[in-house]
């Protein structure tokens, strides 16, 4: 007699022992690959470039190659820190050292597009225009962060105001109730203004005020009498016959107007709407209310008003002496602007109100 032969069964090498493992190892290897580059250099984070341009270097040394060049906003992976430098990677694939300073983080990122949204549809309440290279900030302040760079003579359309401290740290003082005669804060750290703009990709930051030129018309400027233009609007226009060119339409201007200082405790203080003489072809006057608290946006519409027909209509906000903010309507009919009450409303008397006055 003879035995049969032992079957005897083998594991293949290349399969595991206990699927459970080979299952976790699989796991983790899907974990720490994304966060590796292709070199297997891990990504500690994304970053973005902040200068107007920065350069690349093959080592942080006194004795180096320039390998690239990276511009404004460009979003680049932080591979590695040494000192004051950064090893990054662009989306081309080159990779370099770049000095910290030149780059911010995504929070900075993130921040700047959901200012962007949230005031994607203010309305636009002067254009204006760049008179040096200046970066858009997160929120107002010289050292807050920034991350575009907007170059001299850009244009862009200014949206609200506000105030900051030029020398953050000092001690502040809350302002008193009410509107004080001068419109400034006593005793307290020196502010200066800052404007939030959004530009030609419709970005959205804060700019320092100084660094921004109101752009408006010369016909208008020239009444500014030492006063600062704020905001100024086209209400609608005429018709002048005898005007120079083919264009014979005539805009009329509501212009928001204050003090020459920063740091008021108000965007502007008075009102003026200057209309078109038809018959003596020039600027004149229609309407000046002072002594506002007004806050912007002032905002523009038109309203039909039964036998005067469709007419443009402008809405301000004022701040009260408890603090509190209400709109004002107004409404234009060539030349005269009237005051709109709502149902139940009483006129308040302004300090200050005008009509017709000639230049």
């Amino acid at each position: 007699m003879f035995s049969l032969p032992k079957i005897v069964k083998t594991r293949h090498p290349a399969c595991p022992a206990h699927p459970v493992l080979f299952i976790g190892l699989a796991f983790l290897l899907l974990l720490v690959l994304p966060a590796c580059n292709r070199r297997g250099h891990r990504v500690l984070e994304v970053n973005y470039v902040s200068a107007a341009q920065a350069s690349l270097r093959d080592q942080v040394s006194t004795m180096y190659s320039r390998i690239g060049t990276v511009k404004n906003g460009e979003r680049v992976e932080v591979l590695e820190r040494e000192k004051r430098f950064s090893r990054v990677r662009t989306a081309g694939g080159i990779e370099g050292w770049i000095e910290q300073r030149y780059l911010v983080d995504q929070r900075t990122y993130d921040g700047l597009q959901k200012l962007t949204q949230d005031n994607l549809n203010d309305p636009v309440q002067a254009p204006a225009v760049l008179r040096n290279d200046t970066n858009l900030h997160l929120t107002p302040g010289r050292d807050t962060e920034h991350l575009y760079q907007l170059s001299a003579g850009a244009k862009v359309s200014v949206l609200k105001r506000a105030t900051a401290e030029k020398q953050p740290g000092s001690a502040a003082v809350a302002p008193k109730p009410g509107r004080p005669s001068s419109g400034k804060f006593s005793g307290g750290p020196a502010l200066e203004d800052w404007w939030l703009v959004r530009d030609a990709e419709n970005r959205v930051g804060w700019v320092l005020s100084r660094m921004v030129d109101i752009d408006v018309p010369l016909d208008i400027a020239q009444y500014a009498e030492g006063q600062r233009f704020v905001a100024f609007f086209v209400l609608n226009q005429v018709e002048d016959p005898a005007k120079q060119g083919t264009d014979k339409k005539v805009s009329q201007y509501l212009c928001a107007i204050t003090e020459p200082h920063d740091g008021l405790l108000y965007d502007y203080d008075q009102v003026r709407v200057f209309t078109w003489n038809v018959k003596k072809h020039r600027y004149e006057t229609a309407y000046r209310e002072h002594g506002l608290n007004g806050v912007l946006p002032v905002t523009l519409t038109t309203e039909n008003f039964d036998k005067e027909g469709t007419l443009p209509v402008f809405i301000l906000r004022v701040r009260d002496d408890s603090g509190n903010i209400s709109e004002r309507k107004y409404k234009l009919n060539t030349p005269i602007v009237r005051r709109v009450l709502a149902p139940g409303e009483q006129k308040e008397t302004s300090k200050s109100a005008g009509k017709h006055r000639t230049h």
